[in-house]
């Protein structure tokens, strides 16, 4: 299978068993460049690898991923079913595609766990200002005109605990209005 064919599967696969869900396609992450993200209740990274792809990149992936997500799943095809549980941590999910003759088939060999090295403030980083500055508006918390975003974060996270933050997140990147510029 090749990453088009995966990506629509997965795709359809993910809407029909999360509903309300948004999906982030070809996003920078660190030094990579993630398949696709989805914003649920969490953030979820999802790194493709479909048969014709190797594992060259893999380890670098691993890292940048874990440093933003709530949790990641690795997408493969049925070639490499058989040692991808050897290439990523045992908190990454596995989920596997195949093409029978009755269609594709979805199938998660391994569901995600939390994510152990995920930072909060790399995900409010990803956020716009303007983001930014709703959270800290919701919270009752000192907006910072003119600071650093870098610092802007940092303060949310002194002030704000984690799974609310995780929840204003996902709420502000889940209603991302595209026809208004980043800031």
């Amino acid at each position: 299978m090749k990453d088009r064919s995966v990506r629509r599967v997965i795709f359809d696969y993910l809407e029909e068993n999360y509903g309300k869900i948004r999906i982030f396609e070809e996003s920078p992450i660190k030094n990579s460049r993630c398949d696709f993200y989805t914003v649920t209740d969490r953030l979820t990274g999802y790194e493709i690898k479909s048969d014709a792809d190797s594992y060259e990149r893999l380890s670098g992936q691993i890292k940048d991923y874990d440093a933003f997500f709530d949790e990641n799943y690795i997408v493969i095809g049925r070639t490499h079913r058989a040692h991808v549980a050897e290439k990523v941590p045992p908190y990454w999910g596995i989920i596997c595609i195949t093409d029978e003759e009755e269609g594709f088939i979805v199938e998660t060999v391994r569901p995600a766990k939390k994510n152990p090295k995920m930072k909060r403030k790399n995900q409010l980083l990803k956020l716009w200002n303007r983001e930014i500055t709703s959270i800290a508006r919701r919270r009752g918390c000192h907006i910072y005109y003119g600071k650093s975003k870098s610092f802007r974060a940092g303060e949310l996270i002194k002030k704000i605990d984690d799974d609310t933050l995780k929840e204003d997140i996902c709420a502000e990147l889940f209603e991302r209005d595209y026809s208004l510029s980043e800031d």
